[in-house]
C-alpha cells in the first residue's frame, strides 16, 4: 500500500497536456453536428455573433462554426509564445555570442593597451634616471668648472706674489750721477 503509485505522486507537481481539441459545431449548442476539430493554441477569426455559451468563429482552415465562449482566449496560447520565445532566446544567444566575442576583443585590446603602457612606464623610468644622471653630471661639471676657475686665480695670485717677492730682493740699478762725467 505505501507503495501504491496514487501515493507516490501525490503533492508533486503535473501539468495538463497541451494537446487539447476542440470540436467546432454546426450550431450553438451540442445538440449541432460536429464539423470538426481544432488543436489548442490555433489562431481563429472571432465572428461577433454569440448565442447562449456559444461564439461562431472561422478556424485556420478555413471552416465556420460555433465553439464554446469561455474556450476563447485573447492571448496567444502557449505553443505559439514557446515558439516565438525561442525566436527571441535563439536572437538573445546570439546578441549575447556577439557581445562575449566582443567582449574577448574587447579583453586583448585591454590586455595589449597594459601591455604598451608598462613598456611606456619602463621607457618613463629609464629617463627619468638618464635625466638624473645627467643632471647630475652637469652640476658637477659645473662644480668643477668653477673650481678650475678658483685654481687658476689662485695660481696666478701665487705667481704675482711670487714676482713681487722677487722684483723686491733683486738689486736696483744704481743712477749716475748727472755731476760726474764719465
Amino acid at each position: 500500500m505505501l507503495l501504491s503509485p496514487n501515493l507516490l505522486a501525490e503533492g508533486q507537481p503535473r501539468y495538463i497536456s497541451d494537446n487539447v481539441f476542440l470540436y467546432i459545431l454546426n450550431g450553438p449548442s451540442t445538440d449541432y453536428r460536429i464539423l470538426g476539430s481544432i488543436e489548442a493554441g490555433q489562431p481563429i477569426t472571432l465572428l461577433g455573433e454569440t448565442q447562449g455559451d456559444y461564439s461562431k468563429i472561422v478556424d485556420h482552415k478555413g471552416r465556420e462554426g460555433w465553439v464554446p465562449t469561455n474556450m476563447i482566449s485573447a492571448t496567444p496560447s502557449f505553443r505559439e509564445q514557446v515558439s516565438s520565445l525561442t525566436s527571441e532566446l535563439a536572437q538573445a544567444k546570439a546578441k549575447l555570442d556577439e557581445v562575449m566575442s566582443s567582449t574577448d576583443n574587447h579583453a586583448d585590446e585591454v590586455a595589449e593597451l597594459k601591455a604598451k603602457l608598462t613598456d611606456a612606464e619602463a621607457m618613463l623610468s629609464k629617463a627619468t634616471q638618464e635625466r638624473d644622471s645627467l643632471k647630475l653630471a652637469a652640476d658637477s661639471s659645473a662644480q668643477e668648472a668653477q673650481f678650475a676657475l678658483w685654481r687658476e686665480g689662485g695660481l696666478i695670485a701665487a705667481a704675482g706674489l711670487v714676482v713681487g717677492v722677487i722684483l723686491v730682493y733683486l738689486p736696483r740699478p744704481q743712477r749716475r750721477n748727472k755731476k760726474r762725467w764719465m
